[in-house]
């Protein structure tokens, strides 16, 4: 587990007691429920308490705090299943951090970091995540093309779009045509078609800057997935020192306390590779290999701990009536997003030269 100084603590703590307090699971039913993509008033409680901004420069309304900052928030929201853009407006502020000109950080970094704008990544155009392959192009500051799988699209106000010649803001207006995609996890997804959208180019991070919000983009998935698998243990757990047959609580069956060990193990070894992913970005130092690493092992462990959650649970962990089974089809669309195991594990091979 990483080291945390006093604000980072603190500000874990005051993340936890919210989460729990004000926004447990039931409060995600509430907003499935409503067919709402998100709770508008738990969200602007987000922004009041200044996680919108923590990885926005001072002087552009945030606190510049640090990823594993916002990582420690993000794992917190995870556990609960909390429905909010604070991961896709993390992101968009990111790459403007990153890539964006003196004038375009003035514009939209204070309204990303009080929560009034909410920005997302449109990155992917196709079923899967390939990569850093993009058609959409760009004629004359317009932007044309088709872009898949966007998170948190219905009210997002800027849109970071990938192009062929690097990466556009694109505010939502003309030009801008959302259709929704209903995913087994219920949350905001959309294709969007860009039509001579008006576009900025983010000209000043460089040409690995698409590279650099990917990797932070892995990352922050991540630490949400982290979130989910430690939640699905607790759960799981808490059930099997409840739950009685043959006259005997289930936790008392050697072979499930081995197969809850074997999750433990692979829980601990996720929460340092996440962390571990959370510090390269704050250092600077093998930050790719690191987001690789993270997501993969995320995506692996999550898969495996949301379905021994449904096995340990039985079927009853797929009514509506128990909350781990939500926890499996929001890991089923995350495992997707930003790369699948498959495509990371080849694309780590292929960076090392193996």
């Amino acid at each position: 587990m990483a080291v945390l100084n006093d604000e980072q603590e603190m500000l874990r703590d005051m993340a936890r007691e919210w989460t729990k307090n004000e926004h447990p699971v039931g409060a995600w039913r509430k907003v499935r429920d409503a067919g709402e993509p998100f709770d508008a008033d738990a969200w602007s409680a987000m922004a009041e308490m200044g996680w919108a901004g923590i990885i926005i420069p001072e002087e552009h309304g945030g606190s510049d705090f640090g990823w594993m900052s916002l990582g420690l928030v993000v794992e917190e929201l995870g556990k609960s299943l909390a429905a909010s853009p604070l991961i896709a407006s993390a992101l968009a502020a990111s790459a403007i951090v990153l890539g964006g000109s003196d004038e375009q950080k003035a514009e939209y970094l204070p309204r990303l970091a009080s929560g009034e704008l909410i920005g997302t990544l449109a990155f992917d155009e196709g079923p899967r995540h390939i990569g850093l392959k993009a058609s959409a192009g760009v004629h004359d500051g317009r932007l044309t093309g088709t872009k898949a799988f966007v998170h948190e699209a219905s009210r997002a106000g800027l849109f970071v779009v990938l192009a062929s010649d690097g990466v556009y803001l694109v505010e939502q207006g003309q030009g801008v045509t959302l259709s929704s995609r209903a995913l087994a996890d219920m949350r905001d997804h959309a294709e969007i078609d860009f039509n001579d959208a008006p576009a900025q180019k983010l000209a000043a991070g460089g040409d690995d800057l698409a590279q650099k919000i990917l990797d932070r983009a892995r990352v922050l998935t991540a630490a949400e997935m982290l979130g989910m698998c430690q939640a699905v243990f607790d759960t799981t757990l808490d059930y099997l020192k409840q739950r009685v047959q043959f006259n005997q609580v289930l936790s008392s069956f050697q072979a499930l306390q081995h197969r809850m060990a074997d999750l433990y193990s692979e829980l601990e070894m996720t929460r340092s590779a996440v962390e571990g992913g959370l510090q390269a970005l704050d250092s600077g130092f093998a930050v790719t290999e690191a987001a690789m690493l993270a997501k993969t092992r995320a995506n692996d462990a999550l898969h495996l701990i949301s379905k021994e959650g449904i096995q340990l649970h039985g079927g009853i962990g797929m009514t509506d009536e128990y909350n781990v089974g939500f926890y499996l089809k929001r890991a089923r669309v995350l495992e997707a997003a930003w790369g699948a195991s498959s495509h990371l594990r080849d694309l780590y091979a292929t960076t090392k030269g193996y």
